[in-house]
């Protein structure tokens, strides 16, 4: 190896070309941007989905259906999967949050509601954000408590 075969790394020079520097070069003057028009100004850019001045697709598509940005998603947990995880013994007598979580049932920041399907043979109290009618019957019909978390109020802090 010499200095007469030095190349740099494949893929590392992305421009073979240097714009605008010089009649030599082969690119000067209008450095490959044809005569005026918008194309040829710095700032051009278009915005994403433009085609053109023709009315763009998202909006010549009809729109419809209603977004409730007050609507709160719960993420549901069946008494079928509890009673796996007392089969399992991964729980003993308590059910909470943090138990789901480590359990891969739910993430950190959700909300968690007990859903009836499937039914509960041992008696486990579950600690949950709500619980369906049939779930609480349920748990209770066990021998288990359903006890709702506690909401942090805004007012009181």
């Amino acid at each position: 190896m010499n200095l007469s075969n030095l190349k740099p790394a494949q893929g590392s020079v992305k421009n073979k070309f240097r714009k605008g520097r010089g009649e030599g070069s082969g690119n000067a003057g209008t450095s490959g941007r044809g005569h005026k028009g918008q194309k040829s100004r710095s700032g051009n850019k278009k915005k994403v989905g433009f085609e053109g001045g023709q009315m763009p697709l998202q909006r010549r598509v009809p729109k419809f259906g209603f977004k409730n940005i007050n609507r709160v998603e719960y993420n549901g947990v069946n008494l079928d999967v509890i009673q796996q995880l007392i089969d399992n013994n991964k729980i003993t007598d308590t059910l909470t949050k943090e138990i789901l979580v480590q359990q891969g049932l739910a993430h950190k920041n959700d909300l968690i509601k007990i859903l009836g399907r499937g039914e509960l043979k041992s008696n486990v109290t579950i600690i949950a954000d709500k619980f369906t009618k049939t779930a609480q019957e349920a748990i209770e019909k066990a021998g288990g408590k359903a006890e709702i978390v506690a909401k942090k109020s805004k007012v009181a802090e």
